[in-house]
């Protein structure tokens, strides 16, 4: 499990840019929850949870005010006491700027190494389509722009995130991938492996902004927010059971594994994006510690 709660501020005024500016407003570390200061120093005045790794997720809090966070270029705001959601970058530099309101300072970011896959057998419509499938192609990805651009203010992502479906690793995020001997983009997604029609259930809580049953890319699609634009995608359905507009609940059944789409074989790709800016790695989420946030806000 890997989970890291830590003030971003060292425990020391001379080291401490940010905590200077706002330590002085800074509720007493007591008002909160025990099960999140128990591991923060009291003299923080913000702090954040997650990992500072490319393809990461770090959820960051102010107990006093409303204000903006930034990380490289993830950006978000809440009310005092609310939590925002930064991502990192699968290509992330290993410095990025960090931001509370107007005051920056540089946090390091931990590097990764990505593998080469070579993907044979898939349908070849689907690596070079066919010009007469452009209209389709164009109406699908401006449906999927649109739901990507979804920004619930629900707080689905505040369930901690479990497995989808039951199956084997066949895929991980970050990997490039040559499908016939074509480059493709990184593979963004968590992939397993399973018989068509093994239950897929919300991995967190959420607002349900695509449910489509057959897609030219892949095949049934469902999105989900879980808020903030932290939108999960669940790719080559067989069976599609939710609606767009559906608030799902943590595990609830939301479709079976199938192989529609650009597929060689029955699986779930899932995948989550973030601000409909890039993805974020689906295995980092599901190890992210989210105990004590909700008691937090």
């Amino acid at each position: 499990m890997i989970a890291l709660l830590a003030a971003l501020l060292v425990q020391t005024a001379e080291a401490d840019p940010i905590g200077d500016l706002i330590a002085s407003q800074a509720p007493a570390a007591e008002a909160m929850s025990d099960d999140v200061t128990s591991r923060i120093p009291s003299t923080a005045s913000y702090f954040c949870r997650g990992e500072f790794v490319q393809g990461g997720v770090v959820l960051c809090n102010h107990p006093l005010e409303e204000i903006t966070f930034s990380l490289g270029g993830s950006e978000g705001s809440a009310q005092a006491g609310d939590w925002v959601i930064l991502g990192i970058h699968r290509d992330a530099s290993e410095e990025l700027e960090f931001g509370v309101g107007s005051t920056r300072l540089m946090q390091p970011i931990t590097q990764r190494e990505y593998n080469i896959q070579t993907v044979t057998g898939v349908p070849q419509r689907t690596v070079t389509p066919d010009e007469s499938t452009l209209p389709r192609r164009q109406r699908e990805y401006a449906q999927k722009q649109a739901a990507f651009n979804s920004t619930w203010d629900g707080q689905g992502f505040l369930d901690g995130f479990i497995a989808p479906a039951e199956g084997i690793t066949t895929g991980v995020y970050g990997s490039q991938r040559v499908y016939n001997g074509t480059p493709g983009n990184p593979h963004w997604g968590l992939d397993w492996a399973n018989d068509v029609g093994t239950p897929i259930v919300a991995p967190a809580g959420g607002l349900v902004t695509l449910a489509e049953a057959d897609m030219f890319y892949e095949g049934g699609l469902i999105f989900i927010d879980h808020g903030q634009g932290l939108v999960s995608a669940f790719l080559h359905m067989s069976a599609v059971h939710v609606s767009e507009g559906d608030i799902v609940t943590q595990g609830q059944l939301i479709g079976e594994i199938g192989a529609g789409g650009r597929a060689t074989g029955a699986h779930l790709d899932w995948r989550v994006k973030l601000r409909n800016g890039f993805y974020v790695d689906p295995a980092l989420l599901m190890e992210l510690d989210v105990s004590g946030l909700r008691d937090a806000e």
